[in-house]
């Protein structure tokens, strides 16, 4: 009778580990920009198999980095979704809690938006003409570097309008920040000599000068957090702002806001994937490997999300504002992450 009762429980033990370790419901965290497609194929994974809709959470690309590499337990995130590509600093932080195991998937293109609410007349702006818009520091009439001075677009230059520069923009968390930054701010400094020589004079003391991209902190520019449809609202508010965030929320809200010409250039599907627009990214989403065998729902969510269904040129994504990958490269990526591929740091520099 001992013996019995022992082996029920530990049986029962066992039942309740495998219960707390394994589980139906995929945990998906990262980019906002990500969110509305990861969304919709977890809404479709629920909708045609035997698996639960998936829980997505949006928190941005650098908290879904740090939520996702904490560690290898049931009670860190699957996936995250990235509206860039993972950061060496971020493989290294997984790398040291044991993550070791991920897998890149490229899911298109997407291209950061420069948009108004459509009340107002159309606008257009050089990359560099929004670089001085929002960065902390830029040349001043002696050629040294000043606190940012610019209020009204006229102030930049006299062809622009006289109206006030209002930007409500993602937070340091946000994949589109980093990629903004990236696109915008470092590319059109590197090429100044206000800034680069800075850095040649005294390459310890100006290190942030050769690729800086420090936003300004006076109201101008404002963070608006992760929510996107936030930043749509108070376009509606405010005529005279703009909104920094990813094509697809354009897109879905066409009836509301317009996008501005970037060196003249409408953010299109066309101009996107050519990348004559001059603000366009890759979009992902990482796997954590060491999961699937406990969350076998995984499998098959990532095989919807990397089928043409999904994110070919007709494909149920493309409606909601992705752009996607040229043929031979979607097929490239999709048989990279079927095989699992693991992420190196050497991969990530590609």
């Amino acid at each position: 009778m001992t013996i019995k009762k022992t082996t029920l429980a530990i049986l029962a033990s066992a039942a309740l580990t495998v219960s707390l370790s394994a589980r139906d419901q995929i945990k998906m965290v990262g980019s906002s920009t990500v969110y509305p497609f990861a969304s919709a194929v977890a809404e479709e994974l629920g909708a045609t198999t035997k698996y639960p809709t998936p829980v997505v959470e949006s928190t941005g690309s650098g908290g879904g980095m740090k939520l996702f590499c904490a560690g290898n337990g049931m009670n860190t995130p699957d996936i995250t979704n990235a509206s860039r590509r993972m950061k060496a600093k971020e493989f290294k932080m997984c790398e040291k809690n044991g993550v070791t195991d991920i897998t890149e998937a490229v899911i298109g293109f997407d291209g950061i938006a420069f948009a108004q609410s459509n009340s107002n007349k159309p606008f257009s702006v050089t990359k560099k003409q929004l670089a001085l818009a929002v960065a902390a520091e830029v040349p001043g009439k002696n050629g040294k570097l000043i606190d940012n001075p610019y209020k009204k677009w006229s102030d930049i230059d006299s062809s622009l309008p006289n109206r006030e520069i209002i930007i409500y923009g993602p937070p340091k968390s946000s994949g589109t920040r980093d990629a903004f930054e990236d696109m915008v701010l470092k590319a059109t400094f590197k090429k100044m000599d206000e800034y680069t020589s800075l850095y040649k004079k005294d390459k310890k003391k100006y290190k942030a000068y050769k690729k800086y991209h420090k936003v300004r902190q006076d109201g101008i520019y404002v963070p608006s957090g992760e929510n996107d449809n936030l930043i749509v609202q108070k376009l509606n508010k405010n005529k005279d702002a703009f909104g920094i965030f990813g094509y697809s929320f354009l897109v879905e809200n066409e009836d509301k806001l317009i996008g501005a010409k970037i060196n003249g250039v409408m953010p299109t599907p066309d101009a996107i994937s050519s990348g004559e627009y001059p603000i366009s990214r890759s979009l992902f989403f990482y796997i954590k490997n060491s999961h699937e065998k406990d969350v076998p729902a995984m499998k098959d969510y990532v095989k919807m999300f990397m089928d043409d269904m999904m994110i070919g040129e007709e494909g149920i994504l493309t409606e909601i504002g992705l752009i996607p990958l040229p043929k031979a490269k979607r097929a490239a990526i999709k048989a990279s992450v079927t095989k699992r591929e693991k992420v190196t740091l050497d991969s990530l520099k590609h």
